[in-house]
């Protein structure tokens, strides 16, 4: 079981590359790490909801895990998602990242488990790795809810010290799971984008795991907001709420942000498998006039200015 980690800032939920065929692009995974590193990044997470795990093979997974983490090399940690049906299964999958060099894993909750199981379930995958286990809380997605009194009991006795934590009302649920487990027991970070980061940190976060595809602007609003700059973060957090909310749309976003992606020259295609929805040539004149009206652009190149 692994100690509680020092973590903290902004993760970066990774997209997996395809080519336009769908097969899986390990140049664009290589050229990504590439480029998130540049924008400032504190570290990387592959293999989630964003990162399509449910549409890999076991080889696949495999490929996307090993090229991430050898071409990242250490320069930043590599969260890993784990995803499945029983406890078994969970427990592969976190064994597997480990053994490749993951530096720890996000697991997705049992579906329509209910407290008991829960607790069970994280504990078990915590005491089978040497590595720290991130609980992924996203009812909307998962269809379980993990209640605060579960996570705290797990920061308490089960060795789960750190959350992902995207159930709204964010604000409230964060100040629970804080007054019941403590900070030292359970560390907090936001998701769901970035919509609400601004207030995850003032309710106590550490951080967001999140896709945002402008990663600068959160760690903008992340080291203004540790710096003590609170003003200014809530700054940068307003001009830029319009591109923030526009991206993460229900069932679109992730052909938004790889939309994004493959425009900033990040990756060589924004190509998704099936299921999936699609952007049309409308939705990206949307996105394309919201990034111009925050004033940056889509232009290939590297981390852009942020200001408030």
């Amino acid at each position: 079981m692994a100690a509680i980690p020092d973590a903290q800032g902004v993760f970066t939920i990774c997209p997996t590359p395809f080519d336009d065929a769908l097969a899986v692009d390990t140049d664009s995974i290589r050229s990504l790490v590439d480029f998130l590193l540049e924008t400032g990044v504190t570290g990387l997470a592959i293999l989630g909801f964003l990162g399509e795990l449910h549409k890999l093979s076991s080889a696949e997974r495999r490929q996307v895990l090993e090229t991430f983490v050898k071409h990242t090399d250490g320069r930043v940690p590599v969260w890993v998602g784990v995803r499945a049906h029983g406890i078994a299964g969970a427990i592969e999958q976190a064994r597997e990242a480990q053994d490749l060099g993951a530096d720890a894993v996000f697991a997705a909750p049992l579906d329509n488990a209910g407290d008991a199981l829960l607790f069970d379930y994280y504990k078990a995958v915590a005491d089978a790795v040497k590595i720290p286990v991130v609980i992924h809380d996203f009812p909307d997605s998962f269809g379980t809810e993990i209640r605060p009194e579960v996570v705290a009991r797990l920061g308490r006795e089960g060795g789960v010290h750190m959350i992902k934590m995207e159930e709204p009302p964010v604000a409230q649920k964060i100040s629970r799971i804080r007054e019941l487990a403590g900070d030292e027991a359970m560390k907090i970070f936001g998701g769901l984008g970035g919509m609400y980061f601004l207030e995850e940190l003032q309710r106590g976060a550490v951080g967001t795991m999140t896709g945002f595809a402008f990663p600068e602007i959160l760690v903008a609003i992340y080291e203004r907001y540790a710096s003590g700059d609170h003003a200014g973060a809530a700054a940068v957090f307003d001009r830029y709420c319009p591109l923030i909310r526009y991206e993460f749309q229900p069932k679109i976003g992730l052909a938004l942000r790889k939309y994004v992606y493959q425009r900033r020259g990040a990756i060589k295609s924004h190509a998704l498998r099936a299921p999936g929805m699609r952007i049309d040539p409308a939705t990206a004149a949307e996105l394309e006039a919201t990034v111009r009206r925050v004033g940056l652009a889509l232009a290939a190149g590297g981390r852009q200015d942020i200001s408030a």
